[in-house]
This record gives structure tokens, C-alpha cells and sequence, in this order.
């Protein structure tokens, strides 16, 4: 979608216009749904539903879109992520709920509790990656989800290889951070200067 599309797509967005929500859908909608489904994880009802919801919040609030902040996409994602956000806090609200006594763990298969300890990290891991920035969050997914290579990656971001791989750290610094806070495990500063020096 070039600039002059994104403008009467957004244009007719704001007048209610059902074929711009048909253009916005049809433009985006796998895109989103690609981007989602990498946080999401193995559960293609959830990744329905966030897509459902983010093309909704973008119809509603195409009033807010403003092309001087960036492009549609950078737009619509951001609307994606807060989505994301609000569907993994519905996601933790109902398993509160659903947790039983700590007996249960008495009455399961170790192989199981290998199971729930693989899908725990693979949410915690979504979790953390569904905080960082955009360009982090594309970036680490690229790399280590996508197996993408740091070439690849450079030639498409237009970055030299020193460059990306420079940001690259950054964005694995950014993670780790949200990872151990997420997981109540973050330390200290100090601790973390000590392990490091």
C-alpha cells in the first residue's frame, strides 16, 4: 500500500466507508495475523480473536492515525500489541481462576509437568517479547524465531552488519530485562554488575 492509498483508506476509515475497512483488511490482515501468531504461540483461535479485535480498534480509531508518526502498519501494530496485551491479561485473569490447590501436582505424570514447564516458558517468552519496542521485538523474532540470517536481516533493515548486529544486542539486553522481571526473577543492579565484572 503505497502513501496515497494509506491516506484514502484511513480517509474513508474516518467517514465509516465499509470498503476501507474491506482495504485495511484485506492490505493487513496477514501481516497482523503472521506478527501475532509468533506471540500468540500454537493456538489459532487466540490469534483469530486478536486480529478480530485489532482490525475493530482500527476502524474505530482511525481518527487517531496520524501519517507524521509514522506509516499505517507501524500504526496498526501498535494497535495489535495493545490487543495482544489486553488478550494475555484476560488469558492470566481466567487461569487465576482456574488454578487448583497445589495437590493437583501430586496426581501428575512427570511427563506432564515437562509439558506445563515448556508451555510456561513459551508464554513467559511471548510475554517479555509482546513488551519490548517494535523494531526489537521484529528483530530477536527474525533472528531467532524465523532463523533469519544477520545478512538477510541487515540488507532488508538497510543497516550494515555491524549496525544491526549492534542492535541486536540491545534488543536481547531489553528482553532479558522484561523476561526476568516477568518472571520475578530480575536482580539487582549490583548482583548483575558483580556477575558480569
Amino acid at each position: 500500500m503505497d502513501d496515497d492509498q494509506a491516506r484514502r483508506t484511513v480517509a474513508g476509515l474516518r467517514a465509516g466507508d465499509p470498503d476501507a475497512c474491506r482495504q485495511l483488511h484485506d492490505t493487513f490482515a496477514e501481516r497482523v495475523w503472521i506478527g501475532l501468531a509468533r506471540l500468540v504461540g500454537p493456538y489459532p483461535a487466540d490469534v483469530a480473536d486478536v486480529v478480530q479485535e485489532t482490525m475493530l480498534a482500527a476502524a474505530r480509531s482511525a481518527r487517531s492515525y496520524d501519517e507524521t508518526k509514522g506509516s499505517l502498519w507501524n500504526w496498526l501494530w501498535g494497535i495489535a500489541r495493545t490487543q495482544l496485551a489486553r488478550h494475555f491479561r484476560t488469558r492470566q485473569r481466567q487461569e487465576r481462576w482456574k488454578q487448583r490447590p497445589s495437590s493437583w501436582v501430586d496426581e501428575i505424570e512427570p511427563t506432564q509437568i515437562v509439558e506445563l514447564e515448556t508451555a510456561e516458558l513459551a508464554e513467559q517468552v511471548r510475554t517479555a517479547l509482546g513488551e519490548l519496542p517494535v523494531e526489537y521485538e521484529q528483530l530477536l523474532t527474525s533472528k531467532y524465531l524465523d532463523g533469519e540470517s544477520v545478512e538477510r536481516i541487515a540488507a532488508r533493515e538497510q543497516l550494515t552488519e555491524t549496525a544491526l548486529r549492534s542492535k541486536l544486542a540491545r534488543a536481547r539486553v531489553a528482553f532479558r530485562t522484561a523476561y526476568l522481571r516477568i518472571t520475578g526473577t530480575q536482580k539487582s543492579e549490583t548482583e548483575a554488575t558483580r556477575e558480569h565484572s
